[in-house]
């Protein structure tokens, strides 16, 4: 991805090309306009072919990523309670999201852009929810293992594919979370497993222990539920933090 200044503008500008081990890397981009059309009709996109695959150009989101932005909880161990409003910025994202009929299926803390006014859900590409074109469509294989629901990871694992879910996006939002503030991963893996042996550890091994203070705490609890139906849905998040700042 660029970051482009134009005479119209600045621009992500994103090129898709098939990778070692991803094919639909190259369908990536087009298949995010298709998205952002239908979910944001009056902005100005872009997207096209090239010889190695598609690109797409979109209006670039000023901020910071919610990873960056929480550097200072991870020096502190994670002792420190993150920012009420950077924390509901996000929630809310994601339940917009989620209210306009999509998921997002790669939720993690990089696709958090946090600007001064609101925060960005980016990178879509793998968004489900409306009408793909064919010719830029794929089955969904999975997202940034690191914030997978056990459920998605099973479905991979025995299947190749799985079905992106709110409740999943959910999880990978509380596993964002954790990360974010801690550093470490919700369950505890290797730095060299294999993406496989990633899954099967999320499949088998119970998360880490919560330890993010606040109200924070108990809700990323929640949000990391094994059971999908037991994790409560965005709005209902956004609820229950606003009670509680």
């Amino acid at each position: 991805m660029w970051d482009v200044q134009a005479p119209a503008g600045r621009f992500a500008v994103k090129l898709g090309y098939r990778s070692q081990t991803h094919a639909w890397t190259a369908l990536a981009p087009a298949r995010e306009a298709a998205i952002l059309r239908q979910l944001n009709a009056s902005d100005e996109i872009h997207c096209g072919e090239w010889e190695e695959g598609t690109w797409s150009a979109q209006r670039w989101r000023e901020g910071r990523s919610l990873f960056d932005l929480w550097e200072p909880h991870r020096r502190a161990s994670g002792a420190t309670a993150p920012s009420f409003a950077e924390v509901l910025s996000c929630v809310a994202a994601l339940a917009d999201l989620h209210a306009a009929g999509w998921v997002h299926g790669d939720v993690q803390p990089n696709h958090f852009v946090v600007g001064p006014t609101r925060t960005a859900l980016i990178d879509l590409a793998l968004a489900q929810g409306g009408k793909i074109p064919e010719r830029y469509d794929f089955s969904y294989r999975g997202c940034l293992v690191h914030y997978e629901a056990p459920e998605i990871s099973r479905s991979i694992l025995e299947t190749g594919t799985a079905v992106p879910t709110a409740p999943a996006d959910v999880y990978a939002l509380g596993a964002s979370f954790f990360i974010s503030a801690t550093g470490w991963r919700h369950v505890p893996y290797p730095d060299d497993a294999s993406r496989e042996e990633q899954r099967q550890a999320i499949v088998d091994t119970p998360h880490r222990p919560i330890t993010v203070p606040g109200p924070l705490g108990p809700l990323i609890e929640q949000m990391m539920s094994r059971n999908p139906s037991h994790r409560p849905p965005a709005p209902e998040i956004y609820r229950v933090l606003c009670e509680a700042s």
